[in-house]
């Protein structure tokens, strides 16, 4: 079909299609400003339901304490739960397995008998409960009221009370998400409360990590005691389970308590006590409001309806809360040689979700928070030279390696090209060539490249169906295809570092091996396929039914090529033999006549359904950047199309998450697509253009970073039935192709789309398209 032809037949499916398409953006006048503080646009309950897995308590951005509510659920809080077992320091927003959950504390009235949370959980209603950025409330059918709020390292809590002289504060060092391996509790005067808890564990066992928290009270107790196991000694202080503190509220009704925690030590938590304590609750509450109205403010969109902007402004609140501060206020940290080590110049963090973030979130902060972003690859590379290996999965002070394949090399290199590793540079790249080129040893928790002997060697990992865990964690051997992709993703970017900094003979071997896809692509089938320790293709011939791929299929890891899609889309035939498969794997002919019928029921088949599917999966990482492979095939307008639609999977609802959220790499992905905005090469500044869902998207950018200090994107009148766009203006230059640069970013104050009704020839040229990586 010719190409005038080509799109005529795709406006006559389009128009058929616009009275059915649910309802994304509203056509709102493109002067409508954004009413009221952003803060009261956000929902911390979207996701908490169906395994979405976020919490609704109280943090600040990317603070070191998220002190939320436990309900039962083995990550926190679940929205179909009616019991709250206690409010606890620790939580990370998606994570798909317990983790986190440290000192629960509840308020209680009466005797003290039960010292299983589960025991004296209290019931709680939906319609008195209330959440926003910072905040947290929720009455209790004890008759409490239970309000929470955060600074960056401590939590503060405020519990009104019936008049009783047995109003209780417990405090459960004993029991979180994770297991506990041993507690400590000390009452240590009429006010203050000590705990040293050691867990470990997130899915499977890890190595022990130690938590610190310090717990004072606006005033005296007026009488305490503590627990071991099931039994309560009144008036001890100090026991290995928890502590109960009592207050006589028949006057004054309130308590409030400030926790502060830290990694490091009881010093450490004493320390971030002192300089973030002594401040009442309201204090509190409001700094953390400010804080987060600040940061919500780096965009400001116009249009749109009022669901869409809680959507989208809920979505940019989680992609904030990760990764956390680790250091202390006076700069120390336990580093991942279990040593103690001061910072010099930066914060560092902790809690990396690479597998994940790597795709989505990792950008979005180098774009909207590049400060923290460059702090935040600084602790990586000290995670490396003090343990010795990059992480993979890290929780805390420990490796945990759930997931496979080398995600920190897109993350770092990522970092790299955003220019946020400056001083940094050659540092960053010898623990990423050390890593790329080798296997961490069995003395090391890490498990790294897991397979990499065997890729360097045959160019490819080998699937190895039950072979024994050598370390705790995922393996790479049981899922050698996706490894295989994933390796040779991050060789390709590592390739255009190493050749940034002039070490060429590296590049040019880095980029040998970005072509290793290939070794795992079966002519006979024209899809990737796992192969075993001699080489031979295995598992099923169907790719529906394939083995070896981490959290899917096959098909839903066809596209996993961003640095050479010309080369992929000519193994499997050409540009149209790869339109027609895309097509077939978004249900496309379907998307247009019902999008939401097809998100919902052809797209997702529950949280946690990742094998035996053909289709797109929008609520897992392998196919975030699966929409935007049209960008690189013709036909940019089809992006548009199943963008819009996967947006509308997201909501304003406890539901409204497209399974966990990851640590913010779900919400990434939301506020990204929706901006129109989206890096399409992870690990490489590469940005593919759509059509934004709104009129209008100011950007507030770091001058450092963006000389500027602004971006402005225009797309007066898009909606639903006007979403294609016709053609593109970058600071009032045409432009025709469907990605920019960072470095072209940076130097622009605007991109204005002009859209229409139908699709247009825009972005469809072979020289449109983001280049593959030499």
């Amino acid at each position: 079909m010719n190409r005038s032809r080509q799109l005529r037949a795709a406006g006559t499916m389009v128009a058929a299609a616009l009275l059915m398409f649910a309802a994304l953006v509203s056509p709102a006048p493109p002067a409508a400003a954004q009413q009221g503080d952003l803060v009261d646009l956000v929902n911390p309950f979207i996701g908490t339901e169906n395994e979405g897995n976020t919490f609704p308590g109280a943090a600040v951005p990317f603070g070191m304490v998220q002190l939320s509510p436990d309900t039962g659920h083995n990550t926190g809080y679940d929205y179909a739960q009616d019991h709250i077992r206690g409010f606890s320091l620790v939580h990370l927003s998606g994570v798909g397995c317990g983790l986190g959950g440290d000192l629960p504390v509840l308020p209680t009235v009466g005797d003290v008998t039960e010292t299983d949370y589960a025991k004296y959980a209290a019931s709680f209603r939906h319609d008195d409960e209330q959440a926003s950025p910072g905040y947290y409330r929720v009455g209790l059918s004890s008759g409490i009221t239970a309000e929470l709020t955060a600074s960056t390292r401590t939590g503060v809590q405020r519990y009104t009370f019936p008049a009783t002289d047995k109003a209780n504060v417990l405090l459960n060092a004993g029991q979180a998400l994770h297991q506990t391996l041993s507690t400590k509790v000390e009452i240590l005067d009429s006010r203050t409360v000590r705990t040293a808890i050691t867990g470990q564990g997130f899915c499977q066992d890890t190595r022990p990590y130690t938590v610190y928290t310090l717990t004072r009270f606006d005033r005296p107790f007026t009488a305490y005691g503590t627990w071991d196991g099931t039994k309560v000694t009144a008036g001890s202080t100090a026991g290995p389970g928890g502590a109960y503190l009592r207050f006589d509220t028949t006057r004054k009704r309130t308590v409030e308590a400030t926790t502060a925690l830290s990694y490091v030590d009881a010093s450490g938590a004493a320390g971030n006590l002192r300089a973030e304590g002594g401040r009442s609750f309201d204090v509190v509450r409001q700094a953390a409001r400010r804080a987060w109205e600040d940061r919500l403010g780096d965009i400001r969109v116009q249009g749109g309806d009022a669901t869409v902007r809680r959507t989208f402004y809920s979505a940019l609140y989680r992609s904030f809360l990760a990764p956390n501060v680790g250091s202390d206020t006076d700069g120390r940290y336990t580093g991942w040689d279990q040593r103690v080590h001061r910072t010099q110049g930066f914060t560092y963090y902790q809690n990396w979700s690479l597998w994940d973030t790597y795709r989505t979130q990792a950008q979005f902060l180098a774009l909207l928070a590049p400060g923290e972003a460059r702090d935040m690859a600084i602790s990586v590379i000290r995670v490396a030279e003090e343990s010795g290996w990059l992480p993979k999965w890290g929780y805390g002070t420990v490796e945990t390696n759930i997931m496979t394949g080398d995600p920190v090399t897109p993350y770092l290199t990522n970092a790299y090209q955003q220019g946020l590793l400056k001083g940094y540079e050659e540092r960053a790249y010898q623990a990423l060539k050390k890593n790329a080129d080798g296997v961490p040893p069995a003395g090391s928790p890490a498990v790294g490249r897991e397979a990499n002997q065997e890729y360097l060697h045959n160019g490819f990992a080998p699937y190895l169906a039950n072979r024994p865990h050598a370390k705790p964690g995922d393996s790479d051997y049981d899922h050698g295809a996706s490894a295989t992709l994933e390796y040779a993703l991050s060789d390709a970017m590592l390739a255009q570092m190493a050749r940034s900094l002039g070490h060429r003979a590296d590049a040019d071997r880095y980029a040998a091996r970005s072509r290793n896809y290939r070794n795992v692509f079966d002519p006979s089938t024209g899809f990737f396929r796992a192969r075993d320790a001699s080489g031979a293709f295995t598992g099923p011939a169907d790719p529906a039914q394939s083995v070896g791929f981490h959290e899917g299929t096959s098909w839903q890891y066809q596209w996993l090529v961003p640095q050479d899609l010309p080369g992929m889309t000519d193994l499997i035939g050409g540009r149209q033999a790869a339109n027609d498969r895309l097509d077939a794997f978004f249900a496309y002919d379907q998307l247009l006549k019902d999008p939401v019928k097809t998100t919902r029921e052809v797209w997702v088949n529950g949280a946690y359904d990742y094998y035996n599917a053909d289709k797109y999966n929008p609520q897992n990482e392998p196919d975030l950047i699966a929409p935007y492979t049209y960008l690189s095939t013709g036909q940019p307008w089809k992006t548009t199309d199943v963008v819009h639609a996967a947006l509308t999977l997201f909501t304003d609802e406890p539901t409204g998450m497209t399974g966990n959220d990851d640590l913010g790499t779900m919400s990434a992905w939301n506020v990204l697509s929706a901006i129109g905005l989206f890096p399409v090469q992870p690990g490489y500044p590469t940005w593919g253009l759509t059509t934004p869902v709104f009129d209008r998207v100011d950007l507030r950018l770091d001058r450092r970073y963006h000389p500027g200090g602004h971006l402005t994107i225009n797309a007066p009148g898009t909606s639903d039935s006007n979403r294609y766009i016709q053609k593109v203006r970058t600071d009032a230059s045409p432009y025709d192709r469907t990605y920019l640069t960072t470095g072209a970013l940076r130097g622009l104050r605007s991109i204005d789309y002009t859209v229409g009704p139908r699709p247009s020839t825009w972005g469809t040229s072979t020289q449109a398209a983001p280049p593959a990586l030499k």
